[in-house]
């Protein structure tokens, strides 16, 4: 079901993926929707990464993700400016290059590394990291961070498939059979 392309204020950032304001991989009518809730320095959700991208492989057309920023700012020393640089390469179109680099290289998220991931993107650097120490992409990592709060996140990862909270097991089997749950 394709939805218009529309302004949606934080208030009505709900937990199911929303085109035109997620970040989405997969067809927006796919019968099951996943987002995730994440910080790219967690630990957790970089363990995580693998598994989604072993899900999206696995369920191909039948599966919308989307990504949403929840920095854990206070553990996670990078993480805000890391969500903000995968903002800021959106903008330059490769959001979802920059989301892998991030997770890929967990341990070197300074700002001088974030530079250098945008370079080797084919990105402007000085443009991507002049907006990172400005700010101007917080706003955004900000609504995804107050719409998860809203959602009852509380750490990350944290999953929603088809808009219900997901608290199994996170591992691919598990994760695996509740997707494939919804689709019945």
């Amino acid at each position: 079901m394709n939805r218009p392309r529309t302004h949606h204020s934080a208030k009505e950032i709900a937990a199911v993926p929303i085109e035109g304001r997620d970040h989405i991989q997969g067809p927006i009518d796919a019968p099951i929707a996943l987002i995730e809730y994440g910080d790219y320095q967690c630990p957790h959700c970089g363990a995580a990464y693998p598994i989604v991208k072993a899900l999206q492989k696995r369920l191909g057309k039948h599966l919308r993700f989307a990504f949403r920023n929840f920095p854990l700012s206070e553990s996670h020393e990078f993480a805000e400016h890391a969500a903000e640089a995968a903002e800021a390469a959106a903008d330059q179109g490769k959001f979802w290059e920059m989301h892998d680099l991030l997770f890929e290289n967990q341990d070197a998220l300074d700002d001088d590394s974030l530079a250098n991931y945008a370079t080797d993107l084919g990105l402007d650097s000085i443009r991507l990291k002049r907006e990172v120490m400005s700010g101007s992409r917080a706003e955004r990592v900000r609504e995804d961070f107050r719409s998860g709060l809203r959602n009852g996140v509380n750490g990350t990862p944290t999953f929603f498939i088809n808009g219900e909270r997901y608290d199994g097991a996170f591992d691919f089997e598990a994760i695996l059979a509740a997707l494939s749950n919804k689709t019945m």
